[in-house]
């Protein structure tokens, strides 16, 4: 029933070889991706992680413990820090001192192990404060922190929680700092050693993972080349790669102490967490891809080429800064080579990217594909194991409960991680959420937050409340991952007989130019000098009536319509060109006479027009000048107007028509309350207008469509997301539906909302009154609920990111990033089209329903415009899922739009030199459509009466139906004598002769 994805079998086979790697082979990253099949690969992979997999969380001592004088601690490099009197723009935000307190997990200890057992890790990730351990940087033993650190490893054990320990985060004691001058000295990797001896004597018992140091890139670069980060040494570029050198060796000498000393009891794995951003080029070419290549080596290959190839640094690097970055010797080459057991990767905002000097961009595009740098690690060292041991995103330090954008990004990196070891056998074995808890964020400090669990620090007690990412994080690990669930997976299966399948255009693309036929000039040919027609004045040849074939453009499209075998097209007319004037006293014959031929045409070719009387548009609203100039809907002489004009198309197109829209897709969000208020009255008057004086003798239906996006709440297990949501669709749809398909009135939630909007917030936004006939005038003013349909839009309560948030409803815009996106970011998720359906169908009960518009942009480059093709197909899945198991009244779909000519990137024909060309997707709509759904081996066989249109040409014959008999049995005796009369006539000549 999916024919145009590629299975996830297929997509192995495809794309799951196993990685052979090597340096230098990660720069076939970007060409191998850009070669990936679209959109297939951008889906969302519904599927598990491998048995075994780790799930878990962290947080780091310096950003959580707090308790910066407690037990005996002694300063860090960080302490001091925080503490200077001048704090650079954007160093320290607004709120409590650094991590003098932060989250107070050093006082709170079991309250953030139960956050742990609430969650269900496998593993929490936490690093040792060297200055609680060791207050001066060397000895004496600080007992005070040794107990603090047993009793948490305790209470783990006893949670069955793994242990993941990072030996030094950031956090240098300031006494290494004041006498040795920190890692600028050769002497601290030694120092380093004998702390890292320390703790694996103390603690090795109780840990099998452990991380030397986290992200040495930033400690040596910003430590102490910018000095952005503490201990804030300015120093350059040549110190930031000594120190870098110094951190290298450090780390060899301690997985040495660890594997000579305490593997072979211990039996536990140690490595370093290097951190990475992901960089794309700008344009596709060798140039570019081999800028980021060294835009990787020289953020992440100056450490783990050293650790994970050859102990040296990468080549890009030592032919660009021969003159500042130290060389290895090779005793120390082989020293450092090999010096990790797994690969540990951090990968986020904050250190990722927002701690990337944009010099080692390379004049390249960051990007925050994880998956990719997961395979780029791979090729590149040898498809190591790899432990994600730090990744998130972050959300507002405003933002409390309801963190939707952390969810999404979450959602995002873990998918992204899946498909990396599905899709490209990258050997992925545990994955960390940053963070357990909100702390302090570093050079963002409290700005921002980044944890699971919510801490207002401004409280005393600092209590864990958990967010809605809790809930997400807990379930995701309940499941292993993204198990695939029935209402993901297509059905088969097949529409009702008779099902309307259209196709819409905004409006047609009319031609009256006349045809030679009817042009009653004469003409000279100039065949000597202009070699052109020259009209002879005065003279005039009789003229012929005119013909619907005398209108070229008409058969161009009707011959198109035919190859898509759609039965019903969609149409609006053109209230400004009919009535210029916006009455009577001016009439466009001409064009009414093309939309007769046209409406005509089509019901000869079996296609049933759908005719909107009023769609607004750009300029004027698509109004005649003279209502668009004097208030247009906002002045109540224009619903006179509009009946006046639906009165006089009814008349002259009401024979061929029978599918009528009032008033099509009427912006919500352009419209004032009171236009919208008139706009409702005269679709009212309108639709009475025709069911008491043309419905009985035309018999045709006749509805209003609107536009009817879903709204989700951003974060599911939100009420109050919940209620914005609710709140959203009845001002979004309710607003215009609830009067007409409901109570004849607005909703009460808008009433509600906006009577409290104007007595709190002294906003003056008047929703008028109907009175009680107009009520009556305007319930029930329909034969079908008629909706156009294209996208799913996420919504939230918190404040967010203001150019997003709409004050008036306090509602926040939010995008899941894992959905498919099309060129214009309109976000691709077919389930909401039927949420949407059911959601009508329970408010407004069993009316039956005509998707009237449902379409996606597409882009030139795109090949074979796949993404509509995937558009098509799942959208009308969904719909027949609606129509099947939610029992929805589902009557017809249209896809929007015919050709790219009249909605540019939109149609499903191409326009190009004049010439019309039929795109894929035109071809998978008209198989689906041949079909009439999605039929498999199991679907019973549907055989359908042939619907015939009705011929309005054929109106006299059928009113005189005893007349033709009459007239036939005329013909019919006529035609028998005189074959009589001819027959004997000749017997008696014969006879005679």
């Amino acid at each position: 029933p999916a024919a145009p994805l590629l299975p996830s079998l297929m997509l192995l086979l495809l794309l799951g070889r196993p990685l052979l790697g090597a340096p230098g082979q990660g720069a076939g990253t970007w060409s191998r991706f850009a070669r990936l099949p679209y959109p297939q690969d951008q889906l969302f992979l519904h599927d598990t992680f491998p048995d075994g997999f780790l799930w878990g969380t962290g947080s780091a001592a310096y950003q959580t413990e707090g308790g910066w004088r407690q037990g005996g601690k002694g300063p860090s490099v960080w302490d001091t820090f925080a503490h200077r009197p001048a704090v650079p723009p954007g160093s320290a935000p607004p709120g409590p001192a650094g991590g003098d307190v932060a989250s107070d997990s050093y006082n709170n200890l079991f309250r953030d192990a139960e956050g742990l057992r609430r969650l269900g890790v496998s593993h929490y990730r936490f690093s040792l404060a060297w200055a609680r351990l060791l207050p001066n940087g060397t000895a004496p033993l600080n007992p005070a922190g040794l107990a603090h650190y047993h009793r948490l490893l305790g209470r783990l054990r006893e949670l069955g929680i793994e242990p993941v320990v990072t030996l030094y985060h950031w956090d240098l004691p300031q006494g290494l700092q004041d006498a040795f001058g920190g890692w600028a000295n050769p002497l601290l990797p030694q120092l380093f050693c004998d702390y890292a001896e320390l703790c694996f004597r103390h603690f090795g018992g109780q840990v099998r993972y452990w991380l030397t140091m986290d992200n040495p890139y930033v400690v040596a670069w910003h430590g102490y080349g910018t000095g952005r980060l503490p201990p804030g040494v300015q120093g350059g570029p040549r110190l930031g790669y000594r120190a870098a050198h110094h951190l290298l060796q450090a780390h060899a000498k301690v997985w040495h102490l660890y594997n000579d000393h305490f593997r072979p009891t211990q039996r536990g794995k140690v490595s370093i967490a290097l951190s990475s951003h992901w960089i794309k080029p700008q344009h596709m070419s060798e140039k570019n891809m081999k800028e980021c290549q060294k835009s990787l080596e020289f953020v992440l290959g100056w450490f783990a080429k050293p650790i994970f190839i050859d102990g040296d640094y990468p080549e890009s690097m030592k032919s660009n800064l021969s003159s500042l970055l130290p060389e290895f010797s090779e005793v120390e080459k082989k020293y450092i080579k090999g010096t990790a057991d797994f690969f540990a990767l951090s990968f986020g905002a904050t250190l990722s990217f927002q701690l990337l000097d944009s010099h080692m961009k390379f004049q390249q595009l960051e990007s925050v594909s994880l998956r990719q740098l997961l395979y780029w690690i791979s090729s590149e060292y040898n498809n190591p194991q790899i432990f994600i041991v730090e990744n998130s995103w972050f959300v507002s330090g405003s933002t409390k409960r309801d963190d939707a954008k952390y969810i999404y990004y979450l959602k995002k990196f873990i998918m992204e991680t899946l498909k990396a070891i599905r899709y490209d056998r990258v050997n992925v074995f545990g994955y960390t959420v940053w963070s357990l808890l909100d702390g302090f964020e570093w050079h963002r400090g409290y700005s921002i937050r980044r944890g699971l669990f919510y801490v207002d620090f401004q409280s005393h007690d600092k209590k864990l409340m958990p967010k809605s990412s809790v809930l997400f994080y807990q379930k995701l690990i309940e499941k292993n991952g993204f198990p695939p669930l029935p209402e993901n997976q297509p059905v088969e299966g097949t529409f009702p007989c008779g099902f309307a399948w259209g196709i819409v255009d905004n409006y047609v693309q009319v031609d009256t130019t006349p045809a030679q036929f009817v042009d009653g000039n004469v003409y000279l040919w100039d065949v000597h000098q202009t070699k052109k027609l020259i009209k002879v004045d005065g003279v005039f040849t009789s003229q012929r009536k005119r013909h619907c074939v005398d209108f070229a453009a008409i058969r161009l499209q009707i011959s198109l319509l035919q190859e898509m075998h759609v039965t019903h097209f969609h149409f609006s007319l053109k209230w400004s060109l009919i009535l210029p004037l916006g009455n009577l006293s001016l009439i466009n014959h001409t064009l009414v006479h093309y939309y007769q031929c046209f409406a005509s045409e089509l019901l000869r070719v079996n296609v049933t027009p759908v005719v909107a009387l009023w769609q607004p548009m750009a300029e004027n609203q698509e109004l005649p000048i003279s209502l668009a100039k004097y208030g247009a809907w906002e002045n109540p002489e224009t619903v006179e107007a509009f009946v006046e004009y639906a009165k006089f198309c009814f008349t002259n197109l009401g024979d061929y028509v029978k599918f009528w829209i009032t008033v099509n897709e009427p912006l919500v969000k352009n419209l004032t309350y009171t236009a919208g208020h008139n706009l409702l009255k005269a679709h009212a008057k309108a639709w009475h207008l025709y069911d008491k004086e043309f419905r009985r003798s035309q018999k045709g239906k006749i509805s209003i469509a609107l536009q009817a996006d879903w709204i989700e709440p951003a974060c599911p297990f939100s009420r109050n997301d919940q209620q914005v949501a609710d709140r959203i669709l009845e001002f979004d749809i309710g607003w215009l539906a609830e009067p007409i398909f409901g109570n004849g009135d607005y909703p009460q939630v808008m009433r509600a909302w906006l009577h409290r909007r104007n007595s709190v917030d002294l906003y003056n936004f008047h929703l008028p009154y109907f009175s009680e006939d107009e009520k009556k005038l305007i319930q029930g003013s329909f034969d079908f609920f008629a909706l156009s349909h294209y996208t799913t839009t996420l919504v939230g309560w918190e404040k967010e990111d203001a150019l997003k948030y709409d004050h008036y409803l306090e509602v926040q815009m939010i995008s899941d990033i894992t959905w498919l996106h099309s060129p214009s970011r309109a976000a691709v998720v077919p389930w909401g089209l039927r949420k949407l359906l059911k959601w009508v169908k329970s408010k407004y009960g069993d009316v039956p329903i005509y998707v009237m518009a449902n379409g996606i942009d597409d882009d030139q480059n795109m090949v074979h415009d796949k993404l509509r093709v995937y558009y098509i197909q799942n959208y009308i899945n969904e719909a027949l899922k609606a129509s099947t198991f939610d029992h929805v009244n589902l009557q017809g779909y249209f896809v929007y739009s015919f050709n790219d000519k009249t909605a540019p990137k939109y149609g499903l024909y191409s326009y190009i030199a004049n010439q019309y060309e039929p795109k894929p997707s035109m071809k998978h709509y008209r198989e689906i459509i041949d079909n009439n759904g999605f039929p498999g081996p199991e679907t019973p066989e549907q055989i359908c009466p042939e619907e015939i249109a009705v011929c309005p040409g054929c109106h006299y014959f059928r009113t005189r139906k005893s007349l033709l008999a009459f007239i036939s049995f005329i013909f019919v005796a006529f035609i028998v004598t005189v074959f009589f009369i001819t027959y004997y006539s000749k017997r008696v000549e014969r006879r005679y002769k």
